[in-house]
């Protein structure tokens, strides 16, 4: 069956859309977010800026949208790790694991999600569904271990000391050689 003219457009649109947001990610993981410019991605993926803008309104409307393939990505990396483990002290340690190793993997995708300034609603029912995904997968991690405390409020700070621990840890304020020790007390913290 033939596409048609409509289908093939959208279609168009997605890739196009799907190659800025893939160009701005290396650009971003290469040079830091500074080097991506709406010029300088114009260029790399050999469009007119007036194109680029009729999918994104600027910078931040790009690294929103990369944020949220991030976000998409690391759900489903915790989702694997959830899925596959056997018991609940398994899954934690798992899911901070591989948020952790995620976040020196990509350090400016790490950064463009949970650091720099997003036009994102975080936070709130209105949140894109990638980004309630990632947390969704914090919180069913520390459900187990909630006892009589909110689980949201309890989620957000196991999510809140895993951040700040690789944060600055990356920022050289605490020694990158007790950086698993560091994790693993955490998480048996927060395991008890």
């Amino acid at each position: 069956m033939a596409m048609s003219i409509q289908e093939r457009r959208e279609r168009e649109r997605a890739e196009r859309e799907r190659l800025i947001v893939t160009a701005a990610r290396e650009l971003a993981e290469s040079e830091g977010w500074d080097a991506v410019t709406t010029r300088r991605l114009a260029t790399e993926i050999e469009y007119s800026q007036p194109v680029l803008y009729s999918h994104f309104k600027g910078k931040d409307a790009i690294m929103a949208a990369v944020a949220v393939e991030g976000c998409a990505e690391i759900a489903a990396e915790m989702r694997a790790v959830r899925e596959s483990a056997t018991d609940p002290r398994q899954v934690l340690a798992g899911i901070g694991a591989a948020y952790a190793a995620f976040a020196e993997r990509r350090p400016a995708l790490y950064d463009v999600m949970f650091t720099h300034i997003v036009d994102l609603p975080f936070a709130t029912p209105e949140a894109p569904p990638a980004l309630q995904e990632a947390f969704g997968e914090f919180r069913e991690a520390v459900r187990p271990f909630a006892g009589d405390d909110n689980l949201e409020t309890l989620t957000e700070t196991f999510w809140s000391g895993l951040h700040g621990l690789i944060t600055l840890m990356r920022n050289g304020r605490l020694r990158r050689e007790d950086h698993e020790l560091r994790l693993a007390i955490l998480i048996g913290r927060f395991s008890n």
